[in-house]
């Protein structure tokens, strides 16, 4: 709703200025009318509408600041989120969402940069997510093997591989604000075997709704610890394909 609202504004607000300029252009008294009157109103409706349209975002706004505020009392110390950031349209919100799925699955639409928690009833928890580049990602089903907080970072030998400079972190990086993985951490397995993908708590916002990992996903950090204080071990996990 928010991204629509922005688009309709940009969109109208250039149409309204153009026309204006014309219409000043070309005034004449002897041709105010009945016609020149319902476009004048209809005009004014167009105006307390996108007034509405901006009230609705700033709402949203408002909202999402409460929402990813700071959270002091962690482990570590959390700052607020800046959502300044980040799209409204990937801010937590509740929606419809029809599935045979059971409350609880976690469903990953990486085309879409979304990350789903089944509440029932035709409703999801909706939340923004940064997905797997080209090449790393993937599709099928999995489940939450395991669950940490504030967990030990051990890049795989794949990743070092790749990327010589993450050896030093071979032995595994202490838990805490610098680590990749975040305040908190579902670690994905299949038939009893770590994928190593997780869905981790990204410190980036501007990361949000990008291709950006190997193949895990990442929410804002509220969002990941509202998801992990939901999610038990074993909770099934489905990523939809791209």
């Amino acid at each position: 709703m928010g991204m629509f609202s922005i688009m309709m504004m940009d969109g109208a607000s250039g149409n309204a200025d153009d026309k204006g300029d014309a219409d000043l252009r070309e005034f004449r008294p002897d041709r105010l009318n009945r016609r020149s009157f319902l476009i004048g109103s209809a005009a004014s409706v167009g105006v307390l509408g996108l007034a509405g349209c901006m009230s609705s975002d700033a709402r949203l706004r408002r909202e999402a600041a409460a929402m990813y505020g700071p959270v002091p009392d962690d482990k570590f110390p959390i700052p607020a989120t800046d959502i300044s950031k980040v799209k409204p349209k990937y801010f937590r919100q509740t929606v419809r969402y029809e599935t045979d799925e059971a409350p609880g699955t976690i469903i990953i639409d990486p085309s879409n940069y979304h990350v789903y928690r089944v509440e029932g009833g035709g409703k999801a928890t909706r939340y923004g997510a940064n997905v797997g580049r080209q090449g790393f990602l993937w599709s099928g089903n999995a489940y939450v093997g395991r669950k940490a907080e504030w967990p030990t970072w051990t890049p795989p030998k794949e990743m070092i591989e790749r990327e010589p400079r993450a050896a030093k972190y071979a032995g595994g990086m202490p838990g805490g604000p610098d680590n990749p993985l975040g305040a908190r951490t579902l670690y994905l397995y299949q038939d009893g075997v770590y994928t190593l993908y997780t869905i981790y708590a990204s410190r980036y916002p501007e990361t949000i709704g990008t291709n950006l990992t190997s193949g895990c996903t990442g929410l804002m950090t509220q969002d990941m610890i509202h998801l992990y204080d939901q999610t038990p071990v074993d909770t099934k996990v489905i990523v939809l394909p791209v």
